[in-house]
């Protein structure tokens, strides 16, 4: 009994771990996925630079990217990536090159979280956000590049 109640104290005094995934709901894939996806629908990629622990993530995602506009906009619009900015996990690049998560957060200098970055489908940087995010945050960001797009297109 002394042991169960040792436990159950445990768990009461831990404390909460703060957990940055991809945002529940939102068709998030890995960097190499969403690239290929980004190519062949020519979408831009939006990629979530994100790691475990990050508070700023969290807040994002719950403060952000729980609306139901944004979550129309970015599915609708982008091929999304979700890329632990920390993490050791290998994927290829359209070029065969492989390399890890980290590596990818390096080369898009991705050296805080969280770090926003739409990509061409060449991979090519155009905009770029850091930091916690509103929704009206995100919600401008889509505009403006999909205004950027239209005028492109005329």
């Amino acid at each position: 009994m002394k042991l169960l109640s040792l436990l159950f104290f445990g768990f009461l005094i831990q404390p909460t771990l703060s957990v940055a995934d991809a945002p529940k709901g939102y068709p998030f894939q890995s960097f190499d996925e969403a690239m290929t996806q980004s190519q062949q629908e020519s979408k831009l990629l939006f990629v979530y630079f994100g790691r475990y622990g990050c508070g700023y993530c969290e807040k994002t995602n719950q403060e952000a990217f729980i609306d139901p506009e944004v979550k129309r906009r970015y599915s609708e619009h982008y091929a999304l990536a979700y890329v632990d900015a920390e993490s050791g996990k290998r994927l290829r690049l359209p070029s065969g090159e492989r390399i890890t998560e980290r590596d990818l957060g390096t080369r898009y200098d991705a050296l805080v979280t969280p770090v926003f970055t739409f990509l061409n489908p060449n991979g090519e940087s155009v905009y770029r956000m850091v930091g916690v995010q509103r929704i009206e945050d995100l919600i401008e960001a889509d505009s403006k590049i999909q205004s950027a797009l239209a005028k492109a297109r005329q």
